[in-house]
């Protein structure tokens, strides 16, 4: 299909507006990496670590303003499988769903038991408490989700908010212990520090796909995708911006030294607050994380049983309006399923967070090459693709041998062609 053969989207009445929208937004982006980057990316550029920050928030851009478009002009439970299977074909369209699927999926987990040791940590319990915590994590967003948009939705707003007005209190809190000497010397490790850093908020600002499987559900998507995406790129960069600045300003070369470095920057100024008010927020976070991921996943489950390629009897809940509560038990059987090899593997993230970003990063690529064939040809949103390309081509050579988890995905989605030609071949007179 080309850009001048693309039919319009549909009317929908979804029950998402701008509000909610926008809390989906910035809580699937802004993730986690509250809790760990702004430090870590101390340790690697020192007062530097400022400069990537907006170094990422502007190369997010392209990317953010992309999938709006797609989102806005497709809007289908299928997400980015969908924008693919126009552009590029079914087999295409399965490896995209497949890479989310059971790939991204295998991030649910990595965000539960992140915001359980936090809170662990900061108790200081036992290290057999993370698995029962983040168990706690894993359910409320699987019950939500359950009940549909309607529910997850204004959930979501109340997290989001929540999660919004602790960013602004913990800047608050810690801004009064900043010190100006922390900001010299500013390049303490050169502009290969701030490369480092940069890599490392790459994936602060990752997430963008995972709102275009709810897009259905949007009230009028043409309009408020693009607002909503819009309003989450300004909240997120300035939430981050805010952060590293006032991380630098508080904790300077220090800011590592802690494994839990938000704990650290409230501890100065309120001291008998801190850890509890830390524990909620990396409770808020992962909750807000996994309440958006969980939607998204049991929608495009549900759309890959509507087009075959997972078990037909998953397909009830992807139209606009449905609720897919078999996919979402899927869902919940594959990420408690990980979370157990995450035990088994003695809760080393590593290779969970490489699976989980390898996959997003495969997603990424399949998307803007279709983005590039969907969207009218020399249109603002075609020009944010061609840029969304050339970003994704450097992402997928710094993912490297990681590329092996999707490439077997990948494999699977041709098999299950395969099998699909022969057993249309058979039926054949």
């Amino acid at each position: 299909m080309t850009s001048t053969e693309v039919a319009p989207a549909p009317a929908h009445t979804g029950s998402v507006g701008l509000l909610q929208g926008s809390a989906l937004y910035i809580a699937a982006v802004l993730g986690t990496g509250i809790l760990v980057l702004p430090a870590l990316a101390v340790t690697k550029a020192g007062p530097a670590s400022i400069l990537a920050v907006v170094a990422v928030f502007l190369l997010s851009i392209p990317l953010a303003g992309t999938f709006a478009a797609l989102a806005a002009r497709f809007p289908d439970s299928g997400g980015v499988a969908t924008f693919v299977r126009l552009a590029l074909g079914r087999t295409a369209a399965r490896m995209a769903g497949y890479f989310f699927f059971f790939g991204v999926c295998v991030g649910s987990p990595v965000v539960a038991v992140l915001g359980a040791s936090y809170v662990v940590g900061i108790f200081a319990g036992p290290p057999w408490a993370v698995i029962g915590v983040a168990v706690m994590i894993l359910i409320p967003p699987l019950v939500a989700n359950a009940y549909g948009l309607r529910v997850s939705g204004w959930v979501q707003l109340v997290l989001t908010g929540a999660l919004v007005l602790i960013v602004v209190g913990v800047v608050a809190i810690a801004t009064p212990a900043s010190k100006a000497t922390n900001f010299t010397p500013f390049l303490p490790n050169g502009w290969t520090g701030v490369g480092a850093a940069i890599s490392l908020f790459v994936w602060a600002f990752a997430g963008w796909e995972a709102v275009t499987h709810i897009a259905g559900e949007f009230r009028n998507p043409r309009r408020t995708i693009p607002l909503a995406t819009a309003i989450a790129i300004a909240a997120v960069g300035v939430a981050y911006l805010a952060l590293q600045i006032v991380t630098v300003a508080v904790l300077g070369e220090s800011a590592g030294a802690s494994a839990v470095p938000l704990l650290e920057l409230v501890a100065t100024t309120a001291p008998g607050v801190g850890p509890a008010f830390v524990a909620v927020i990396a409770a808020v976070v992962a909750l807000g994380v996994l309440n958006a991921y969980v939607g998204a996943f049991a929608k495009l489950g549900a759309s890959l049983g509507r087009d075959g390629d997972l078990p037909h009897w998953l397909a009830k809940g992807a139209e606009a309006g449905g609720i897919p509560r078999r996919s979402l038990v899927v869902v919940a059987a594959l990420a408690f399923l990980y979370l157990v090899a995450l035990v088994l593997g003695g809760l080393d993230l590593t290779p969970f967070i490489l699976i989980h970003t390898s996959c997003m990063v495969a997603v990424y690529a399949l998307g803007m090459a279709a983005a590039v064939r969907l969207l009218a040809r020399w249109s603002l949103g075609w020009w944010l693709a061609v840029t969304s390309c050339v970003l994704v081509l450097g992402l997928l050579v710094l993912a490297g041998g990681n590329l092996l988890v999707p490439g077997i995905l990948s494999v699977a989605a041709l098999v299950v062609t395969i099998v699909k030609r022969r057993n249309t071949l058979r039926r054949q007179p």
